[in-house]
């Protein structure tokens, strides 16, 4: 079996010419974190757990914020992206009533995310009538997915960017204010030659950390359902494409095992066979630097429903065999994923309108929606007539936290630097729950001034709790050094941290 393993991975490198990360791979002996928030997404920080572990949170059901019943949006709407421009949420979407027929782009707006409306636009002629909220018609319809465009120094005219499939690849257009829209460039920008065959969701977006656009787009690999990448400089000329690998991280082993995208795993036989059909990948707009990406996972032929279940629900009878959930992956840029928690991080649930094939398909975007809270928006009831899309919360920065149970424990990071003068920390204890935290030197010794005996108890819940010591808050003396960071936890969670300035910090409390 061993054999039979290494030569599957093996031959998938020498077809792909990728190099996949390992233990060997090159890394900082001093990581330099700045003023970035971290998230515990990953194991990207930690180098040791004593009795904590990573735990991944599921996102809470909210309101259904749209019913797609309009005789242009219909059972297949599709393809979401959620943006907020200032005080303004935008929801673009696909309107297919049919199957391959009638497709248009359309927008939704909201002033808090939670209560959505449809602008009348009358930008185009649907059913006879200009009465609606298309913004395209036709060409580039299909999966048309915009970003504002964060560049340094773009035109006010091309501040919205958006990615749609044409004949041949994808086409870019520009926008001045997210609704008149316009071609950049003639023809498109990415191939199906040179990249994939982008009959899905394809995103893009400026990534300050990398200093170059960067396109997440469908390819198929081996029949099954996969992602390719591509970075331009000028939204215009594209770099070849490259096939994203997606592994479990092991803190243990300190590397991966790689998810072949023909289904299987190089290290482990038994995977089941999965496609992800979309990427969702986006930088976070609390941390950039860390883009996330909530696939819909892909499972066809699985049939779930009977034939009188799939009758009583009026699904489509070309949509009631397969069946999809959600992840959660992150990535810190360049053609790795990292898939933390390989399970659902969205189950369909009871609701048997969620067994179908191609529901459960996240939105692009993740938004604040409250003090303390983020959304992310799901598509629901696929090929039925009841099809929606749903909100679902999370505590801000939410997704994974260092998690100790009552019994305690405690958690030490790689060495690090930073910028600041304050630390602060998104946490959660119960009532019982503590946590302290103690810095140390590179070599894992305590620094005076900054030990757990030192650092009173924390106990509450907070979204930017800053950190005191006996002598106060301030850690500015420890600017620039190599410190670490080790926390020692009881019956609590922590998802985030950073290094700041106070004379710009704004605390935000949960209570």
């Amino acid at each position: 079996m061993r054999t039979t393993l290494l030569s599957a991975l093996l031959l998938f490198v020498s077809a792909t010419m990728l190099i996949l990360p390992t233990a060997s791979a090159e890394r900082p002996d001093v990581i330099d974190l700045g003023s970035k928030r971290e998230l515990f997404v990953d194991y990207f920080l930690i180098e040791k757990m004593d009795g904590t572990e990573l735990r991944m949170h599921a996102p809470q059901p909210a309101e259904i914020v749209l019913r797609l019943d309009r005789p242009w949006e219909g059972l297949f709407c599709g393809y979401f992206t959620v943006l907020k421009d200032g005080d303004l949420y935008r929801m673009y979407y696909r309107g297919m009533p049919k199957v391959g027929e009638n497709e248009v782009a359309c927008l939704a707006e909201s002033e808090d995310g939670i209560e959505w409306k449809r602008p009348n636009l009358g930008l185009h002629e649907v059913n006879g009538t200009t009465d609606n909220n298309v913004i395209l018609r036709g060409e580039g319809c299909h999966n048309f997915s915009p970003f504002i465009d964060t560049r340094p120094g773009v035109p006010k005219t091309n501040r919205y960017k958006a990615l749609g499939r044409t004949k041949g690849g994808l086409a870019a257009y520009v926008s001045h204010d997210g609704v008149h829209w316009s071609k950049l460039h003639d023809h498109p920008v990415l191939t199906h030659k040179r990249h994939g065959e982008f009959d899905s969701q394809n995103v893009a977006f400026w990534s300050e950390t990398e200093n170059t656009y960067v396109c997440y787009y469908r390819k198929f690999t081996n029949d099954v359902r996969w992602i390719g990448r591509a970075t331009s400089d000028d939204f215009i000329q594209w770099s070849d494409g490259e096939i994203m690998t997606i592994g479990v991280p092991s803190l243990e082993h300190d590397n991966y095992y790689v998810r072949l995208p023909n289904g299987r795993r190089a290290a482990f036989n038994g995977a089941p066979y999965e496609h992800f059909y979309t990427n969702q990948t986006h930088p976070y707009f609390r941390a950039p630097h860390i883009y996330l990406s909530f696939p819909m996972r892909f499972r066809p032929r699985q049939n779930v429903l009977s034939q009188s279940e799939a009758r009583k629900i009026a699904v489509h009878p070309n949509y009631g065999n397969d069946a999809s959930d959600g992840v959660f992956m992150t990535t810190r840029g360049g053609t790795h994923y990292d898939l933390t928690f390989p399970g659902a991080f969205f189950r369909p649930g009871l609701d048997p309108g969620n067994w179908v094939s191609r529901t459960n398909m996240a939105a692009l975007g993740v938004v604040p929606t409250g003090p303390g809270e983020i959304s992310i928006y799901y598509s629901q009831h696929y090929a039925q007539p009841t099809h929606h899309i749903q909100r679902f919360t999370l505590r801000t920065d939410g997704f994974i936290s260092v998690n100790a149970p009552y019994a305690g424990g405690e958690m030490t990071t790689k060495p690090f630097c930073f910028d600041g003068n304050t630390l602060t920390m998104n946490y959660s204890t119960s009532a019982a729950g503590t946590l302290r935290v103690e810095l140390q030197d590179k070599e894992g010794k305590a620094i005076p001034g900054f030990s757990l005996e030192e650092c009173p108890a924390v106990i509450g819940d907070r979204i930017d709790g800053v950190i005191t010591w006996e002598n106060g808050a301030d850690v500015s003396k420890l600017a620039g050094k190599p410190i670490r960071l080790r926390l020692f936890m009881r019956d609590a969670d922590v998802y985030s941290f950073r290094f700041v300035d106070n004379s710009v910090l704004k605390e935000t409390a949960s209570f």
